[in-house]
């Protein structure tokens, strides 16, 4: 299966909704463009979470270019797909790599956004292109945390340093650096526990993991993924918004894309954070993480049998 097959089954929930929902716009054949059919349009695409601010944007280009016309659905969908292009835009940027190694990636988000797992999935792919990995459980909390990243890191070939359970997750992160320093690695990846964005305790315990680390390398974290379970939705600003406060986030994760019609939050939080989107995961193996391509993103959108065979 090719990336944009990923992403278009990853987004197949989205896919349905926006098929079955657009075209119930176009009951007739053709539709007047007029303030009515604007205000429908808006409510459809503000169901895909991509945001009020977006979905008036997008219906703005649509009564600037087409107010007036009777229109068949593909012109009015090019017009939308041709806005969320513009809006979505950004470079294909996954991690950024420190000039001097290791480079360290901090990951961090939400209990249950699936970030374990995302480690996983990020360090088979470090590992399959040569690199040597090391892995910081800095989730000292939760015992099973530990272990599944034990787990992964024995059958992925990577290096784990764990703590005392309980311990300061900072003095994890701390002996984390240390280690792939001292090995020559080149990356250092850093699991933090799951927290809300509400727990202020628990936010500046992030800020004190982040500044041992900048101790012991000036620019380190060079990397701090916010991982974001897709289908939270609009809940996912909220977050994006509190742990970059909190940590500066360079770049997000999304997770579970494959389980919502909600893919359009990805609209949202790139109009409103202005981070970019540098992973999607779209299904339960390795390969299913894939490097964010906008434009392929909201082509896979729009993606119906009809137009299948031009890819």
């Amino acid at each position: 299966m090719g990336i944009f097959d990923k992403i278009k089954q990853g987004l197949k929930k989205t896919v349905q909704f926006f098929n079955t929902d657009i075209r119930d716009l176009f009951k007739q054949q053709g539709r007047l463009v007029d303030e009515t059919f604007l205000e429908e349009l808006f409510e459809k695409l503000v169901k895909t979470d991509m945001g009020v601010a977006a979905s008036r944007e997008i219906v703005d280009e649509v009564r600037t270019q087409q107010r007036g016309r009777v229109v068949e659905m593909d012109a009015i969908i090019e017009v939308i797909k041709s806005k969320l292009k513009t809006l979505m835009q950004q470079p294909m940027s996954p991690i950024t790599f420190a000039e001097k190694a290791p480079t360290v990636v901090m990951m961090c988000g939400v209990n249950g956004s699936g970030k374990t797992t995302s480690i996983a999935k990020l360090t088979s792919q470090f590992i399959a292109d040569g690199k040597k990995v090391v892995l910081g459980a800095a989730d000292t909390f939760r015992a099973a945390a530990v272990e599944q990243l034990t787990v992964w890191a024995s059958r992925l070939g990577a290096e784990i340093v764990t703590g005392q359970s309980g311990s300061d997750p900072a003095s994890v992160a701390h002996k984390t650096v240390s280690r792939a320093v001292e090995i020559n690695a080149d990356i250092a990846i850093i699991d933090t526990a799951g927290r809300l964005q509400t727990q202020k305790n628990l936010m500046n315990e992030l800020g004190k993991i982040r500044r041992v680390m900048n101790k012991l390398i000036p620019e380190a974290p060079h990397e701090v993924i916010l991982v974001l379970d897709a289908t939270t939705g609009q809940n996912g600003i909220s977050q994006a918004k509190h742990f970059t406060e909190a940590v500066q986030c360079t770049g997000l994760l999304l997770a579970k894309l494959d389980g919502t019609a909600k893919g359009g939050v990805a609209v949202a939080i790139r109009k409103q954070m202005g981070l970019p989107v540098k992973y999607v995961g779209v299904g339960e193996s390795a390969d299913d993480l894939i490097i964010f391509d906008s434009d392929n993103f909201v082509d896979a959108m729009f993606e119906t049998s009809e137009n299948k065979k031009q890819h």
